[in-house]
């Protein structure tokens, strides 16, 4: 009899549950790929086809695998206000996320607002009035 404990393997720990809160809202359909009139000068079905595509590329990406990661700073204060938001969208909306996935949804709506309003978006505005305030912007 050995001494070693038995501990479960790594596709044990790392399974995929059935748990309600994982269940993904079905993903919506893809553009189907514009055929276009052949003339290659950008006409407006291959404009409406880049626009759908950059549209699908500004939404969040929810619970899937991700290839790049970064690190962010932020003070205790932002922390707190993230944490209570999440727990206010569990408590009243009932929607359960983990912060990666609201920051994600945030920076996918902040960059949506920056591609349809431009100069006008909440981003250009915010950065603005945080340099004209004195603050320096990170790098």
């Amino acid at each position: 009899m050995s001494r070693r404990a038995s501990l479960p393997g790594a596709s044990e720990l790392f399974r995929i549950t059935s748990s309600p809160a994982l269940d993904l809202p079905p993903a919506p359909a893809q553009p189907a790929p514009s055929t276009g009139s052949g003339n290659g000068n950008g006409s407006g079905d291959e404009t409406a086809h880049k626009d759908q595509l950059t549209r699908a590329a500004r939404s969040g990406s929810g619970r899937t695998k991700h290839d790049a990661k970064i690190t962010v700073y932020v003070s205790g204060d932002e922390l707190l206000a993230m944490e209570q938001a999440r727990l206010n969208l569990r408590a009243k909306h009932g929607l359960v996320l983990d912060r990666g996935r609201l920051v994600r949804e945030a920076v996918a709506v902040l960059l949506a607002d920056f591609d349809a309003a431009g100069e006008e978006s909440v981003l250009v505005q915010r950065l603005r009035a945080g340099s004209e305030d004195g603050k320096e912007t990170e790098s």
